[in-house]
């Protein structure tokens, strides 16, 4: 389905490209695979993106996702941190990329959220479900943290909990949702979490990646460019 790609390209970090995309990422949103609440509800982001100063975009986005380890877009992060299991499950997640004819070609490590909706793009509505689901506590918490800082992407994260019919009740949400927030503006302690060593996983870092590059492009086939 378009709809996840399209979700993936908002995800992404903002650039000229997916500026430029807005109006083809919002044609795509009506595909029919979310709500109509879920996609008007997505319509302050996509005005956000389409509207704002790039430079405040990308600022805004690099305290949200990248200072901030509890909204983390790397999924596993949240309960295997930088332990050996996640790159147990990280690897068993790039073969089931593999198994699906999707090879990654950027930095993204598999478990980035726009590379699995990447990915997802490319398989049957009840495989998307059910796989969204087995993260359905990691989503639900990654919305509600965005909720609490009053971010736009909240209602992305609201729309894939919708999609997933996950559960914030379970004991696994409960869970992450207890974790205090990280402070994106405390770079001292954001220093210190990010001292431990951190595994490199799929291609070369060097890569561009793949989930910001020609959107445009991306919204009709159903590859994603720089993946095969």
């Amino acid at each position: 389905m378009k709809t996840f790609k399209a979700l993936s390209a908002l995800l992404s970090y903002p650039s000229r490209d997916l500026q430029e995309a807005v109006p083809a990422i919002r044609a795509v949103l009506g595909e029919g695979l979310l709500p109509r609440a879920a996609v008007a509800a997505l319509e302050p982001l996509l005005v956000s993106l389409g509207t704002g100063d790039l430079y405040d975009l990308q600022e805004r986005y690099v305290l949200l996702f990248d200072r901030s380890r509890t909204l983390s877009l790397n999924l596993f992060e949240h309960i295997h941190g930088e332990s050996r299991d996640r790159g147990g499950a990280m690897v068993d997640l790039l073969e089931t990329y593999r198994a699906g004819g999707f090879d990654l070609a950027g930095a993204e490590l598999p478990d980035h959220l726009p590379v699995l909706l990447e990915f997802l793009s490319t398989r049957p509505v009840a495989e998307a479900r059910e796989m969204l689901a087995d993260a359905g506590h990691i989503l639900v918490a990654l919305a509600e943290r965005l909720a609490r800082r009053e971010a736009a992407y909240a209602a992305l994260l609201d729309g894939l909990v919708a999609f997933a019919s996950a559960d914030a009740g379970t004991q696994e949400a409960q869970a992450l949702l207890s974790r205090q927030d990280d402070d994106p503006c405390d770079l001292a302690a954001l220093d210190a979490v990010w001292e431990e060593a951190q595994v490199a996983f799929g291609p070369d870092p060097n890569a561009g990646c793949p989930v910001s590059r020609d959107i445009l492009a991306r919204m009709d086939p159903p590859a994603a460019a720089g993946m095969h």
